[in-house]
């Protein structure tokens, strides 16, 4: 880093006309001169940097060419994914010129240096995520597909959602839910009729959708949601739906509100389909156990990128730096160890 400063400093000085470099009274070349004859030196300067940034700066030196020279292949994406943030930033905040305005009060000098921030950060979450699949294994993925993985389901549904302004009371809220789930139980009473009647519940179901769904995109298709699973393009919001479908026999509806993110449904299973080979689900599989890893694992960010540090032969030269990046790993896992015991 110091020749680089140096380096730096040398065509600074070139670019302002300055043929040779000043040094003081000890060798040290200078990089800021006085009218008096005073000057300060690249080696003051370079230590003030160290003391007060070096660390930050040095860490993301580090794992720029570790995690380049590691995942050489995901550069281009970490690139594109990083851009593709920034871009939203400034699209969201209505030009560079704004953007740049916030990043200045947070130490970025350009949009360039926010870009590389965030291709770093890509970086990192792709190591993290590649090193807690490095965790799973074949027993915890053969468990996986044993007791979670179902096969894909047809399923329709009627969608009710509470009524609720955004500045209504607790009191008023609460009334909006218990309305909501009574026209789901009234939903289900009518479904209970027909099936007692031998009338066809998936007709009767297709005429209740129409009526009551709030889910504008399906209520006039019978309330079809099509073929669904986990990981499907539905999202992780109908996850409890999912559940709740898979609990059930082909041709059954729910007999119980099912509870979700959008709000409250009644679901008719259409049909039922086998499940993919394990083969075939093992890198979906591996995906989703990796998540979880790093969600139970709050470590497992620190530990992913020491361990490519390491794996890379990583030494900090600099006495006083390897003090203070010592410090900085054990304040983390500490900081770590601290919000595990308090939850």
């Amino acid at each position: 880093m110091k020749k680089k400063i140096i380096g730096l400093c040398a065509i600074l000085l070139l670019a302002s006309g300055c043929g040779k470099v000043p040094t003081l009274e000890n060798g040290q070349e200078a990089i800021v001169t006085f009218e008096n004859g005073d000057m300060i030196s690249v080696d003051d300067f370079y230590q003030m940097i160290k003391d007060d940034f070096g660390l930050q700066a040095l860490i993301t030196m580090v794992d720029t060419y570790v995690l380049e020279t590691e995942f050489a292949d995901y550069k281009d994406t970490a690139r594109e994914s990083g851009d593709a943030m920034v871009d939203a930033y400034i699209e969201s905040m209505g030009g560079e010129d704004a953007l740049l305005a916030q990043l200045q009060q947070l130490g970025y000098q350009t949009i360039d240096a926010y870009r590389d921030y965030w291709y770093l950060s890509m970086l990192q979450s792709h190591a993290i995520e590649e090193y807690a699949k490095d965790q799973i294994t074949d027993e915890q993925i053969q468990e996986y597909y044993d007791n979670d993985v179902i096969g894909d389901m047809e399923v329709n549904h009627i969608l009710i959602t509470p009524n609720v302004d955004e500045d209504a009371t607790d009191e008023e809220t609460d009334a909006a839910e218990e309305e909501a789930q009574a026209t789901v139980e009234e939903i289900i009473t009518k479904l209970d009729e027909a099936k007692a009647n031998g009338e066809d519940i998936e007709e009767v179901f297709g005429e209740l959708a129409a009526e009551y769904s709030e889910d504008e995109s399906t209520k006039d298709d019978d309330g079809s949601l099509g073929r669904i699973n986990y990981g499907s393009d539905l999202g992780s919001e109908y996850d409890e739906l999912i559940a709740a479908a898979a609990e059930l026999e082909d041709g059954e509806y729910s007999t119980e509100v099912i509870t979700t993110e959008l709000g409250y449904h009644v679901i008719l299973k259409i049909k039922s389909y086998e499940k993919e080979s394990l083969e075939d689900s093992k890198d979906d599989i591996l995906q989703t156990l990796a998540e979880e890893y790093v969600t139970d694992n709050a470590d497992a960010g620190i530990n992913a990128l020491q361990h490519y540090r390491r794996e890379h032969g990583m030494e900090i030269q600099d006495d006083e730096i390897n003090r203070q990046y010592s410090n900085y790993i054990q304040n983390l896992l500490l900081q770590i160890q601290e919000s595990n015991s308090n939850n």
